[in-house]
């Protein structure tokens, strides 16, 4: 529901800049809750 109307309060406002923002903030929340739990976190840790 979120995605929607970000979608609507982009294509209204003309702020399609906010797109490729929302793309890398939601791929690195993404890695991050995946990687959390594994043996590999520690190395994904020391790329930031």
């Amino acid at each position: 529901m979120i995605v929607k109307e970000l979608w609507k309060f982009m294509q209204v406002r003309k702020k399609f800049w906010l797109l490729p923002i929302l793309i890398v903030m939601g791929t690195l929340g993404g890695l991050l809750v995946l990687v959390q739990g594994s043996a590999v976190a520690p190395f994904i840790y020391t790329l930031f």
